[in-house]
């Protein structure tokens, strides 16, 4: 996996730590121009989020939990990639707190498109 994020960024480095500790092999590469990532792997602006990954044919944008993760390489689907907008209190790499985690992770068709992947909501306390 290929993370491109701010070499400023904190969160984006909690991130990649825990992609890390999930098994998954982390290149990161800090870049000053995130909107020419993005453009380069077809991020729709509606969905996009703090750092850019890349793995197996798929984006991986912002703070996608591990299991989404997981579950798109599993699975394989007919997709560009699986984005979480924004920097969702609670999410990995912003707190990863499940009790306040409230979120999307939406995927994106090779049109552009984007749906409901999977939904992150609080867990019982």
């Amino acid at each position: 996996m290929t993370v491109y994020k701010d070499p400023n960024c904190g969160c984006c480095e909690a991130w990649t730590k825990a992609m890390q500790a999930a098994g998954f092999e982390v290149d990161i590469r800090p870049v000053d121009d995130m909107a020419a990532v993005k453009l380069k792997f077809g991020v729709p602006q509606s969905v996009e989020g703090c750092h850019t990954a890349y793995t197996d044919g798929y984006f991986i944008e912002g703070h996608v939990p591990v299991e989404a993760v997981e579950r798109v390489l599993n699975e394989r689907p007919a997709i560009k990639g699986v984005a979480v907008p924004g920097m969702p209190d609670g999410s990995l790499g912003m707190g990863d707190d499940p009790t306040v985690a409230s979120y999307d992770v939406m995927s994106v068709d090779r049109q552009g498109n984007a749906a409901v992947f999977m939904s992150i909501r609080p867990g019982k306390a």
